[in-house]
C-alpha cells in the first residue's frame, strides 16, 4: 500500500468526517483511478466475449479482467505520482494525496506500481497466453509513459494517441480467445475505443478548461477554443457511432444493434447540443453520455453473444 507521510493537512473536511476505513478506501480508489480501470477491464471482457473461438473457463476470464484492471490501476497511480506538480496548479486535483502530502512522493510508490504491473502481466500469461499479456502491458504503458510522460505536456494530440490504451484492452480480450489471429469484430471494437477516448476526455477538458490553461497543459479546448473542440467531439462521435454498426455485418445480432443504436443516438444528440451551445453544463452532460454509450454498446455485445450461445 502507498506510504502515508506525516503531513496529512491536505485532507478535505468531508473526508475527515468519513469512517477511517471508508476514507482510506476512497483515497486508494482515487489514487489508482479505479473507476477508469474497471471500465478498461470491462472492455477487455467485452473483447473476449465478442471474439469467435472456444469458450474459456470462467476463472480465466475473471483473472484476465482483473489483470487488465490492475495494469490500468498501476498506470493511473503513476499518472498521479508523476503529475504532482500539475495537480497542485488545478482546483480539481489540488487535494490529491501526492499534492497534499498524505502520500509520500518517493521511490516506494513507483516500486509498488512496478510490482503490480509485473503481477498483472504474469497473471494474464498464466490464465490465457503471452499475446493477451503483452496487450495488457501495452495498455498500461501507453497511458503511463506515452500519454503521461511524453505527450500530455507537449501537444493536444496527447489524448488522441493515448486512446490506444483502451484499444489494447479490447485486443487483450480478443487475444485470450484467438492469439494467432485478429477477427473483425474485436478489431472494429478496438478502433471504436480509439475514437471514443478523445470526445470522452475532451468533454471533460471543456468543463475543466480553466484548470488546464492555468497549468499550461495543451488540451484541445485550451488550444483551439470550446466551439472548435465541440466540432472535433461531434466528428469523432459520428465516426465511432457509425463504425460501431459494422460488427452487424460480421455476425453480431439485434441486441448488439439495439445497444449501438440507443447509446449512439444519445451520444450524437448531446454532441450536437454541445456544438450548438458549448457550455460547461452541456460538456459535462456529453461526458456522461459517452459513458452511457460505451456501457450500452459493450453490455449489449456481451448479452448478444451469450444469448446466441
Amino acid at each position: 500500500m502507498p506510504v502515508l507521510s506525516k503531513d496529512t493537512a491536505g485532507r478535505s473536511q468531508g473526508e475527515g468526517r468519513r469512517h477511517p476505513v471508508a476514507a482510506a478506501a476512497a483515497t486508494i480508489a482515487g489514487v489508482f483511478k479505479l473507476r477508469i480501470g474497471i471500465i478498461i477491464g470491462f472492455t477487455a471482457v467485452a473483447g473476449l466475449a465478442m471474439t469467435p473461438g472456444p469458450a474459456l473457463e470462467a476463472w480465466r476470464v475473471v483473472v484476465l479482467g482483473l489483470a487488465v484492471v490492475v495494469s490500468a490501476a498501476a498506470a493511473g497511480g503513476f499518472n498521479q505520482w508523476f503529475e504532482r506538480d500539475l495537480d497542485a496548479r488545478m482546483k480539481r486535483t489540488r487535494n490529491r494525496p501526492f499534492v497534499t502530502g498524505a502520500f509520500a512522493h518517493d521511490w516506494r510508490f513507483p516500486a509498488l506500481l512496478g510490482a503490480l504491473t509485473v503481477a498483472s502481466v504474469a497473471a494474464a500469461t498464466l490464465a490465457t497466453n503471452w499475446v493477451a499479456a503483452l496487450y495488457t502491458f501495452l495498455g498500461g504503458f501507453v497511458y503511463a509513459v506515452v500519454y503521461t510522460v511524453w505527450l500530455k505536456r507537449r501537444t493536444w494530440w496527447n489524448i488522441v494517441i493515448g486512446g490506444l490504451a483502451g484499444s489494447f484492452a479490447v485486443l487483450a480480450g480478443a487475444a485470450a480467445v484467438a492469439p494467432d489471429s485478429l477477427p473483425a469484430v474485436p478489431l472494429v471494437l478496438a478502433v471504436v475505443l480509439f475514437l471514443w477516448t478523445p470526445p470522452h476526455f475532451w468533454s471533460l477538458a471543456m468543463v475543466c478548461r480553466d484548470d488546464y490553461e492555468a497549468a499550461g497543459v495543451p488540451m484541445l479546448p485550451v488550444v483551439v477554443g470550446d466551439r472548435a473542440c465541440a466540432l472535433a467531439i461531434l466528428l469523432h462521435t459520428v465516426a465511432l457511432v457509425g463504425l460501431s454498426f459494422v460488427p452487424l455485418a460480421y455476425g453480431m445480432g439485434w441486441i448488439y444493434g439495439a445497444g449501438a443504436a440507443a447509446g449512439g443516438a444519445l451520444f450524437v444528440l448531446l454532441s450536437l447540443r454541445l456544438l450548438a451551445n458549448p457550455t460547461r453544463k452541456r460538456a459535462l452532460a456529453n461526458f456522461f453520455a459517452s459513458l452511457v454509450q460505451l456501457t450500452l454498446l459493450l453490455s449489449a455485445g456481451i448479452v448478444d453473444v451469450a444469448l446466441a450461445g
